[in-house]
């Protein structure tokens, strides 16, 4: 090793000058390359890639943002129907960005954030539309499931949970986690029991609601990098929510008896004026945040998603067109697959009615139908590579013989 004299080696490895790919010299050290990109590493590890942020602005900030009817059309694509929805969140999403790279300094005016609360049947595409939505402006999108959060100190996950996601979906840059989306599935199950507030403690309901309400406004919360629960020891990156866009979304099963009750469409006694009135009207479409409170979500929380949509039950038709019309439709899936093992997949236009037929029984929405073609398709996909059939057509006797167990099964 050269002598400390010469100055010709690493001080922090001790590799001589010669060994080295470079080495920098400074007043009274030396540091070599590999030194350098290793001190690089560390540094990010240990502030979670704080430092190489600092100098950035947020007006920097530029994306590529559609217009909202452009974004409706995208969706158009891979979503049938639910129009209403499709507008309210192209809007929120187009005015969110618009903010985020809005400048208020030279105006004054600060543009708040308005997060969106969507209320749909399961398997109507609420976090089809999100994850779309989601690709569609490339931006860091992840869905975390309300479920299993709790309030801190309880087994469970903490409410910074849901940014931690966020966090590695972006692979650990900040910047883009603070510009990010997130979809909180199932809000409806952290509902309170009741509309008055509760006397013992909800850890999991109305404590976590009360967990939410800064992250949904706009908060520095203290994440940890790799998930998982806090400790003292615990290195945290701090990351701001207020350019976060949050969208929630839930069942919400029960809230039409609310909105019934809520327009005096209940009926009394013998009556039968109220009923009819109540099937000539989707409740739905009138839910207020009224109902929202009555159902169990506390007020605080409510104000925090201004934007409040439904999104309808999917009828025959719609259930229909999402089989066979969206560029990633179900039996375009199946027949793609095929098409890998060189064989040409068709299917018969009265087997698709079966199918359809079946699913509207289930009340699944979209899920009951891959529930049903996973079931029709079982036998061919297993047999199907083995053999040398160059085409295949599901007829609608194969979607009754392979679906007769399931009629027995809902007899029984």
């Amino acid at each position: 090793m050269a002598s400390k004299k010469s100055g010709s080696f690493c001080s922090f490895c001790g590799k001589p000058k010669e060994e080295a790919t470079m080495l920098i010299s400074g007043i009274e050290a030396n540091i070599c390359d590999a030194c350098v990109e290793q001190a690089s590493k560390i540094v990010d590890v240990e502030l979670g890639g704080v430092a190489k942020k600092r100098t950035s602005k947020e007006t920097d900030f530029k994306i590529n943002l559609p217009k909202p009817n452009e974004i409706k059309k995208h969706l158009d694509e891979y979503v049938i129907g639910q129009d209403q929805a499709k507008k309210v969140l192209a809007v929120a999403v187009y005015n969110h960005y618009k903010r985020v790279m809005h400048n208020p300094n030279n105006e004054g005016i600060e543009i708040e954030k308005s997060n969106v609360l969507m209320v749909g049947e399961t398997g109507t595409g609420k976090t089809l539309l999100v994850r779309t939505l989601a690709k569609a402006l490339k931006v860091p999108f992840c869905i975390a499931d309300a479920t299993v959060l709790t309030e801190a100190g309880y087994v469970g996950e903490d409410v910074e949970s849901v940014i931690s996601r966020l966090y590695q979906a972006s692979d650990y840059d900040l910047e883009a986690t603070q510009r990010g989306i997130v979809y909180i599935d199932e809000i409806d199950k952290i509902a309170r029991k009741g509309d008055n507030p509760s006397i013992s403690r909800d850890v999991s309901g109305e404590g976590v609601q009360q967990g939410l309400l800064k992250l949904l406004e706009g908060t520095v919360a203290n994440i940890a990098p790799e998930g998982g629960r806090k400790h003292p020891d615990q290195k945290f990156v701090k990351i701001d929510t207020r350019n976060i866009l949050f969208i929630c979304g839930g069942a919400f099963n029960g809230i039409e008896k609310l909105i019934a009750r809520r327009l005096n469409n209940s009926s009394v006694g013998f009556l039968t004026q109220g009923k009819e009135r109540i099937k000539d009207i989707n409740l739905i479409e009138q839910i207020a945040p009224t109902d929202l409170k009555s159902f169990g979500l506390i007020p605080e929380i409510i104000g925090r998603m201004p934007m409040i949509t439904f999104l309808q039950p999917l009828d025959r038709d719609a259930l229909k067109n999402i089989l066979i019309k969206p560029k990633n439709a179900l039996l375009k899936q199946y027949i793609k697959l095929m098409e890998l093992e060189g064989i040409t997949l068709d299917f018969d236009k009265k087997a698709i009615e079966l199918i359809v037929s079946k699913a509207v029984e289930f009340k699944l929405g979209a899920r009951g139908l891959r529930t049903i073609c996973e079931k029709l398709m079982l036998d061919v996909m297993f047999d199907a590579p083995s053999k040398n059939d160059k085409a295949i057509t599901i007829t609608a006797d194969m979607v009754v013989e392979k679906l007769a167990d399931l009629d027995a099964s809902k007899a029984a």
